[in-house]
């Protein structure tokens, strides 16, 4: 299911056959639509919507062009429409230097006041920008620091985390400036433009993955390849999911899922979605059998949100060997199964043996995710145990220096790098596939872990992106 983050439904176009329109997206696929305003009369014709579609929510604010035109009362008009309870941001706003339909000034000080105001009514922003974007960045960033709260508190059904502060929409910008926002606490979205023949935006996009974004059609306009030159509408969103899936080699539904998780948390809206013990990305199956871990990684969101591409992995109770059987089902209609959650799965090892010895005499294969530590928490080398269970291991290394992999994941560092090492080369020795991986976080020496992992062991390294 999708939810179209930014679409201009009471857009004159739209006139003669919303309806229709709307009957479209829903046959689609796209279960919500967000309707951002750009003035007092399109933010009321926003709430309108909303009133008359319970699938609709409105965003109200002033559009840089617009931003000329303010006359007195208007901002205070917007803030009391902040108040209607179908409102979930503060937009469309922003800074646009392209066409400069308002003075630079202007648009500056229009932004400003309802950034404040966003941040005083604990509401996320929607953000235009165009060659504008560091200003822009620069304006919320200093009401980041000086309104503390602002996004801190918006913990909502979906998730134990903050919910965000907002998004750049049809973000044009560069990975680097993506990262800062991200930084920010702000998503970034695209449009059709992913679709457009050498489209600039897929570089960043291949950079900063797909994990912090929302999808949208920016409709009436931006419609997507093979439809451009059209009136946009939602029902083409699934275009820009395709394209997005396919610079990724991952299924459509896969950033349609993550999109959309991260919209119901940014706006707070819709059901939360159930945690899951098993998952499906590409053609793997994962198991979620656990959330509890020894180790206790500063990169590791196992205590926040535990959320990976749109899963709810948060697990309320540990699965039983007969409930992973029956959520697994056919094994072999997978690639592999994959023992990964957001815990240790060797903490449940016997758990974790009767379900793969259940896998392989179906004929599945299988995987097993790990820190490492399971002789550690097992208190015996428990590598022979796994023989003729487990196909292929993938061990964390996080960091070639003991110092530092203690550091990183809260551990006794010597002790623990020394074991993961042992259980490693104990792998390779007893069941043969093994790979490494490392999560690319800046202060860690890549080219140190990758000689480590490729000399000195003899296995593979793959480098993780950090979300």
């Amino acid at each position: 299911m999708y939810i179209d983050s930014h679409t201009h439904l009471y857009d004159e176009e739209f006139r003669q056959d919303l309806d229709e329109v709307l009957k479209r997206a829903q046959d689609a696929g796209v279960e919500w639509l967000i309707v951002p305003g750009t003035n007092v009369e399109t933010s009321r014709g926003a709430i309108a919507l909303a009133e008359r579609y319970p699938f609709v929510s409105a965003c109200v604010g002033i559009h840089p062009h617009e931003a000329g035109k303010v006359g007195e009362g208007d901002l205070q008009t917007i803030e009391e429409l902040t108040h209607h309870p179908a409102v979930v941001a503060v937009g469309e706003i922003g800074l646009d230097y392209h066409y400069n339909f308002a003075p630079a000034t202007a648009q500056q000080q229009v932004f400003r006041e309802q950034v404040l105001m966003a941040a005083r009514r604990q509401l996320p922003v929607v953000v235009h920008t165009r060659e504008s974007i560091d200003d822009a960045v620069a304006m919320v960033q200093d009401v980041v620091e000086h309104n503390a709260g602002w996004g801190e508190n918006l913990l909502n059904v979906h998730t134990r985390s903050p919910a965000g502060r907002g998004v750049f929409h049809c973000f044009m910008g560069s990975a680097e400036e993506a990262w800062r926002l991200l930084e920010l606490g702000f998503y970034v979205s695209y449009p059709g433009i992913v679709t457009f023949k050498n489209s600039p935006v897929l570089g960043t996009l291949s950079r900063i993955g797909f994990d912090h974004i929302l999808l949208e059609t920016d409709s009436p306009y931006l419609a997507p390849v093979p439809m451009r030159g059209k009136r946009n509408e939602p029902s083409f969103l699934p275009l820009v999911a395709q394209k997005i899936a396919s610079l990724f080699e991952v299924l459509p539904e896969d950033v349609a899922r993550t999109a959309r998780f991260n919209t119901k948390r940014l706006f707070r809206i819709g059901e939360p979605d159930q945690p899951r013990i098993v998952y499906q990305l590409r053609n793997s199956l994962y198991v979620n059998m656990t959330i509890r871990c020894n180790a206790d990684c500063v990169f590791c969101d196992r205590k926040g949100s535990a959320v990976v591409k749109g899963y709810n992995l948060k697990i309320e109770h540990e699965p039983s060997p007969e409930e992973l059987i029956e959520a697994i089902g056919d094994p072999t209609r997978y690639e592999e199964v994959v023992f990964c959650g957001y815990g240790e799965p060797t903490i449940r090892l016997e758990v974790l043996k009767t379900v793969a010895r259940w896998i392989k005499q179906q004929g599945g294969r299988v995987r097993l995710n790990t820190d490492g530590h399971g002789s550690i928490i097992n208190h015996r080398n428990i590598v022979p145990e796994l023989a003729g269970l487990v196909d292929v291991v993938s061990i964390s290394l996080n960091s070639a220096d003991p110092e530092q992999y203690g550091r990183l994941m809260r551990v006794d560092g010597d002790r623990h790098f020394k074991a993961m090492t042992e259980f490693a080369l104990e792998c390779k020795k007893v069941i043969g596939g093994v790979n490494m991986t490392l999560v690319d976080v800046p202060e860690v020496d890549k080219e140190r872990a990758r000689t480590f992992v490729e000399k000195d062991l003899g296995l593979t390294l793959r480098v993780r992106p950090f979300f």
